[in-house]
């Protein structure tokens, strides 16, 4: 507003102009101070001088989402009012990371909260290291997720992201003795400032109970299902603002309530456990990521989880489609679902559920809006990754449910005897209900059926899904077919994890490229500056150094920085291949102890994942893994040479600090199983070199960084696949290379395990038995790769110049570009722009719109 203001100088009073901010919106250094302190006093109860570590980062990350909601309150009114097209995210797990950070960048305010935390006597990266991380998801299915909804909100696509708010998250890790031990993860014991809770808006969610049938007039079946039990869904929203923009959308993770939280007549009667099981029980479907599912009550949960979220989801986007359009019928014209692999199927059948028993509509007009409604990402190669569900255990939780996927898979069969009627087994293998070893829903195929997209996330992942995993589906449905390479934010992954490689590259090339990551290219004509390739340099440096220091702090392993820092970070599986890693250490620690001259370069194995607790072999790589670095890293002959260290609790959180300071990244998967991965694309945008096989994006960024610039070794897909036919032998490979023979010796003679024999041996068994994954058959081409790595290291400015040319070449994979893809040629969604008027005084006062009806607008919110 203007206020007036004497000048008496000269004598003479004149009016000056004086813009005074609002304290919730306003951006200048002393508006800032303000609202920290006044969330300080009046959100938190605090004085400064009362104030703890925990107080302090409250009042910040509330100060800055009230910036957030300006933006988030202005998205959603511009949806409504321009009848866009939304996008809706289905996801099991979103892996967000700390938020306060990530929120500044995209809100272009990292500099201006450090500017006015410096002046308020505090210091920004501590306040940012005080966050808890959300424990909303594991590993790549929930990053991408959350790099996609970065994306999403950046190019100002109308989307909102769906999910599970779970209580505990997948579990926190600590290393006991070598051993992973799964701790609770309670991230929410602090409370979450990003987060608004909906209760108003909870929604109704059945399972179990019976189903009464009958035939209208005109001879139409007509279903009416009573569950048994009955839950709430309760939306909490989390606000995801684009880099720079003034978009803000919604992630809406749904937690599981109950409708009657506490039977008073039985707590009378003295039955205390009686009056709250219903809670209990309710509350139990958002406890936990992933429960183990090793039982059947395990199994049940999962699959509740799975159908609790996609009933909520539907059911709010239903609400908000009818509030904006007002037809049911239109549903598939104005919203569109992504299905983040196959744990959202089953939205498919309750769409059909709702638009049939609901809405009364007939089976052909339910089917054509739903198969026009839903897209499907498949993001596994393993076909015991692909979903099923025992036909007994799916229609004990969704009776309904059943009913109607034995409809849609007999018309589905019917449809494709009449073209395909001289193929018997095709019909077998296609059909959603797998008859083959028990009864089965199979979730993918279901995702096939029901959807009007498939695609893959990397160009070796989507030929492979075309030829193997799902080459029926590919012959009965090839338009359906296309890929769509993952990518990452670099927003998150350079601009808030690397501030000094940030400013670096900024200082040579503008900052447009942290939105248009192509724009890297440019930083090729300085790969040849001295200079420049010193400061690259130094930051590498300075990134390692902190991670010495966090290293030192969780595992009382001190290494050096100066070392080849060489990282494996990735959820434990054997196909990704940790214990080929493995191998590899206790070679060169072989090699070393025989000829401790041996001209290597100094070099840090660090590794960090979580392994599923019920999964044995992975959790004995981690004990394997913490045994040779226990013998190494105690071994004076070898101690300068070489250092094992497992950090553990892999998150976000410490990726930040991990992908800045890889040396050289480690991508070894076998050949034909890692759909994508994008960890691979983290590491390297942050200047770590890749040693890999030709897997998942691997291929792509080999293309684009050059193969001269990538450590490649291995077997290729189709030579895996040929081996494997012609009936590989891996004691062969045993027999024959004799550096293999006395690495694996060396680990069944005891010499990682105080002489016990057995502890490794299911191991030893499995890779000199059947060796699924071809480590033996790889071992000795990565042997060799790593002596190339070794050596290109002893050259520091030829190795700096490397790292440089692949942070230029790494345009191609960013999320933005990934998005728009999607959008372009999936979901065919347009951007949406979103304006903000400045802020005036006399706007800022409550005034109820004409005609307002209390609860009525509220509703028409995300």
């Amino acid at each position: 507003m203007s206020a007036s203001k004497s000048d008496t100088s000269s004598g003479v009073s004149q009016k000056a102009s004086v813009i005074v901010e609002d304290d919730r919106t306003g951006t200048s250094i002393e508006t800032l101070r303000r609202a920290m302190a006044d969330h300080l006093y009046y959100s938190l109860g605090r004085t400064p001088a009362m104030a703890t570590k925990q107080d302090i980062y409250l009042a910040i990350a509330l100060t800055v989402r009230d910036r957030l909601l300006h933006r988030w309150l202005n998205t959603a009114e511009t949806y409504f009012s321009q009848d866009a097209r939304i996008v809706c995210y289905l996801s099991a797990e979103f892996l967000m990371g700390p938020q306060l950070a990530n929120n500044l960048v995209s809100l272009g305010l990292y500099k201006q909260f450090e500017k006015a935390l410096e002046e308020s006597g505090l210091d920004l990266q501590e306040v940012i290291m005080q966050e808890e991380e959300p424990g909303l998801g594991n590993g790549g299915l929930g990053r991408l997720a959350a790099c996609y909804l970065d994306s999403m909100a950046t190019l100002n696509i109308p989307a909102v992201g769906y999910g599970i708010r779970y209580e505990f998250g997948i579990f926190d890790q600590e290393i006991h003795d070598g051993w992973q031990v799964e701790i609770t993860d309670k991230w929410l014991r602090l409370g979450n400032p990003w987060e608004i809770d909906r209760p108003e808006m909870a929604v109704a969610v059945g399972f179990g109970g019976t189903i009464e049938s009958s035939t209208d007039e005109n001879g139409d079946l007509h279903s009416v299902w009573t569950p048994k039990h009955v839950i709430s869904g309760v939306p909490c929203d989390t606000l995801v603002p684009g880099y720079k923009t003034n978009t803000a959308n919604t992630l809406r993770l749904w937690k599981a309530e109950a409708r009657e939280s506490f039977n008073f007549q039985k707590f009378n009667s003295g039955d205390y456990h009686g009056a709250v099981i219903d809670k209990v029980d309710s509350e139990n479907v958002s406890k936990v990521l992933y429960p183990n599912d090793d039982f059947q009550r395990g199994k049940i949960l999962r699959l509740s989880q799975q159908y609790f979220f996609v009933a909520c989801s539907i059911k709010d986007m239903i609400r908000l489609h009818l509030l904006a359009d007002g037809k049911i019928e239109n549903f598939h014209k104005k919203v569109t679902f992504q299905l983040n692999d196959t744990h959202p199927s089953v939205a498919i059948v309750e769409l059909m559920r709702i638009f049939l028993d609901e809405y009364q509509m007939s089976w052909d007009k339910a089917w054509s809006i739903t198969t026009q409604t839903f897209a499907y990402t498949n993001h596994t190669l393993l076909p015991e990754a692909l979903e099923r569900w025992s036909v007994e255990l799916f229609g004990e939780a969704l009776p309904r449910h059943l009913e109607i996927i034995y409809e849609i898979n007999a018309r589905f069969l019917d449809e494709m005897r009449t073209k395909f009627p001289n193929d018997p087994d095709l019909i077998r293998r296609i059909s959603i209900i797998d008859d083959n070893d028990g009864r089965f829903v199979r979730m993918a195929h279901l995702a096939c059926v029901g959807s009007y997209a498939i695609n893959g996330v990397a160009a070796l992942h989507t030929e492979l899904l075309k030829k193997d995993v799902l080459r029926d589906f590919f012959k009965i449905y090839p338009t359906k077919f296309s890929n769509k390479t993952n990518g990452i934010t670099p927003r998150r992954f350079i601009a808030v994890s690397n501030l000094e490689l940030t400013d670096l590259i900024t200082s040579k090339i503008g900052d447009n490229w942290l939105s248009h990551l192509e724009e890297l290219k440019k930083l090729e004509a300085f790969v040849d500056d001295q200079e420049f390739v010193s400061q690259w340099k130094a930051v590498k440096r300075l990134q390692k150094e902190r991670m010495a220091e966090y290293v030192l702090e969780k595992t009382g392993i001190n290494i050096e920085p100066a070392s080849l820092f060489d990282v494996q970070a990735k959820r434990l599986h054997e196909y990704k291949r940790q214990h080929l890693n493995v191998l590899h250490i206790i070679h060169l620690y072989n090699q070393l102890k025989k000829n401790p001259k041996l001209d290597v370069a100094p070099r840090t194995f660090l590794f960090a994942g979580k392994a599923a607790p019920a999964y044995v072999a992975a959790k004995l790589i981690i004990k394997l893994i913490c045994s040779v670095g226990e013998v190494v890293n105690n071994d004076r002959d070898v101690a300068s040479k070489i250092k094992v260290a497992f950090v553990p609790d892999f998150n976000v959180k410490l990726g930040q600090i991990l992908y800045p300071a890889a040396d050289l990244s480690e991508q070894i998967s076998t050949a034909g199983k890692e759909a994508s991965g994008t960890g691979n694309m983290k590491f390297a945008l942050n200047g770590a070199l890749t040693i890999g096989t030709l897997d998942g994006a691997n291929i792509e960024m080999r293309e684009q960084i050059g193969a001269d610039r990538f450590f490649l070794f291995g077997l290729t897909a189709d030579q895996v696949s040929d081996m494997k036919a012609a009936g590989y032998r891996p004691r062969d490979f045993y027999e024959k290379s004799q550096d293999l023979k006395e690495v694996i010796d060396l680990i069944a003679d005891g010499t990682f395990s105080d002489g016990d024999k057995d502890l490794f041996k299911p191991l030893l068994d499995s890779l000199l038995g059947s060796d699924p994954f071809m480590l033996l058959a790889d071992f000795d081409s990565y042997v060799k790769c790593q002596q190339e790595v070794s050596e290109l290291y002893q050259k520091p400015d030829e190795w700096a110049r490397w790292s440089i040319l692949n942070v230029a070449r790494m345009g191609k994979f960013s999320s933005d570009r990934s998005i728009a893809e999607y959008c372009r040629d999936i979901w065919h969604v347009d951007p949406v722009k979103v304006d903000i008027e400045s802020y005036q005084q006399e706007e800022a006062m409550l005034k109820m719109p004409a005609g307002y009806k209390a609860g009525k607008e509220a509703m028409r919110c995300f």
